[in-house]
């Protein structure tokens, strides 16, 4: 039985990418994995099979109450499906919810989390969930935000985004991997090199940059575009949209730009993303320090 690796995110972070490029790296074909197979790498935490192992009832019914209670079991679970590490995907936040982990640690070997600035964030979040921007925004810093139940998937706890991100990255831990997702984008060899060695992995030069390719943004578009993509929500029109950053210049007004860093500048100081321009928006009393952004 394999321990769990999680490959953890606030949603639309990057999560998707991250799991293509270790797919592709782990299978080392000659074409790109399609992206319709990547849950056969990756489980995803949220997926209801898993709980109806222990009941009859349909996910879309189960209460919190009962889905907290198999949790750890469903978990513990998941270490059968590989002879060697587990990768799960989670967009939980790290902590408990009706007094029970989101992630069972007693299985757990490690994690990456990837972090991406909620400016862009919020602008990927409007087709995902269908929503207009500025309730996304709100959303953004709802602390009891979730995904709705459906036959396939029990309820994801994201919190808001920076309970999110703090809770994953508060601690420097052994067996975490904080990544950012601008630096996925602006420094692929090297930031992805950094997972593989994280994983212990020394691929050579050829095979990483294979799966560097073949997990790029322009890859996974056009394979959505060809075959569709089973993790696209039905209110979207396509799951994978630009891919790029700082999005948030051209589509955000200064007003909305604001709110976000009032509501979440300790966790955006920390990584970076508060932009210089834009330093009067923190909240004063606030700690400041150089921006990267």
């Amino acid at each position: 039985m394999g321990a769990l690796i999680w490959l953890a995110s606030y949603p639309k972070s990057g999560n998707t990418w991250m799991r293509s490029f270790l797919h592709n790296l782990f299978r080392n074909g000659q074409q790109p994995v399609s992206l319709n197979e990547i849950d056969d790498f990756c489980l995803g935490a949220s997926a209801s099979k898993w709980y109806q192992r222990y009941t009859s009832t349909p996910s879309v019914e189960l209460s919190s109450e009962e889905i907290a209670r198999y949790r750890m079991a469903v978990q513990r679970d998941f270490m059968t499906v590989f002879p060697d590490s587990v990768f799960v995907k989670t967009h939980d936040y790290l902590g408990e919810y009706n007094n029970v982990p989101l992630h069972n640690m007693d299985v757990t070997a490690g994690a990456i989390y990837i972090v991406r600035n909620p400016l862009d964030v919020v602008l990927s979040m409007v087709p995902h969930f269908g929503i207009p921007l500025d309730q996304a925004i709100v959303s953004l810093a709802n602390e009891g935000a979730q995904s709705d139940p459906s036959d396939a998937h029990v309820p994801e706890h994201y919190g808001s985004w920076s309970t999110n991100v703090r809770t994953w990255t508060r601690t420097p831990r052994p067996g975490l991997l904080v990544m950012r997702y601008e630096d996925m984008l602006d420094k692929p060899r090297k930031s992805f090199k950094t997972v593989a060695s994280f994983l212990g992995l020394k691929p050579s030069s050829e095979r990483l940059e294979r799966a560097i390719k073949f997990s790029s943004f322009k890859v996974l578009k056009a394979q959505e575009e060809r075959e569709g993509f089973k993790e696209r929500p039905k209110v979207s029109k396509s799951f994978f949209r630009e891919g790029k950053r700082d999005q948030w210049r051209e589509k955000l007004t200064p007003d909305q730009v604001r709110r976000i860093i009032a509501d979440h500048h300790e966790q955006m100081e920390r990584f970076g993303y508060i932009p210089d321009d834009y330093r009067d928006a923190v909240p004063t009393g606030a700690p400041v320090k150089a921006s990267a952004g």
